[in-house]
């Protein structure tokens, strides 16, 4: 699943519950975080749910970030793939150029979620940023 996916099949749907129908479908899509990764490291805080994160470097001229997330709530890992979509698959320094708030908009998560569950999304795409920049050419992979 891409971000233009998203917002292709976002525009799509004409109303919030059916939206959030969809982020529950795109959430029991995600690939399993394996039990080994729920892990105090792999938890982000500031998350009201339990959200997972866990970041796998390939290596490369510039490495590349794989994701894999979880959660405990069924809208917030449909939140969790909507991160995924951003992120999943790029470089530290692609990473570092997507304006993750300006894709929220476009979506129009921010109207439809309440405080807490922006106040994850935020986290996540902290945690992300984070992940990228230890793993940006010239720093040492984790």
């Amino acid at each position: 699943m891409t971000i233009e996916q998203l917002y292709d099949d976002f525009a799509l749907l004409d109303d919030w519950e059916d939206r959030y129908r969809y982020l529950i479908e795109l959430g029991r899509d995600l690939e399993p975080l394996p039990d080994a990764e729920r892990t105090a490291a792999n938890k982000v805080s500031g998350c009201a749910s339990q959200v997972w994160l866990w970041t796998r470097v390939e290596d490369g001229a510039e490495p590349r970030l794989r994701l894999v997330g979880d959660s405990d709530a069924h809208i917030v890992k449909g939140l969790v793939a909507v991160v995924l979509a951003l992120f999943d698959g790029k470089t530290a320094s692609e990473i570092a150029a997507i304006d993750a708030e300006a894709a929220f908009r476009r979506l129009d998560l921010a109207a439809h979620l309440s405080p807490q569950r922006s106040n994850g999304l935020r986290s996540m795409v902290t945690r992300i940023k984070a992940d990228a920049r230890r793993v940006a050419p010239g720093e040492t992979h984790p």
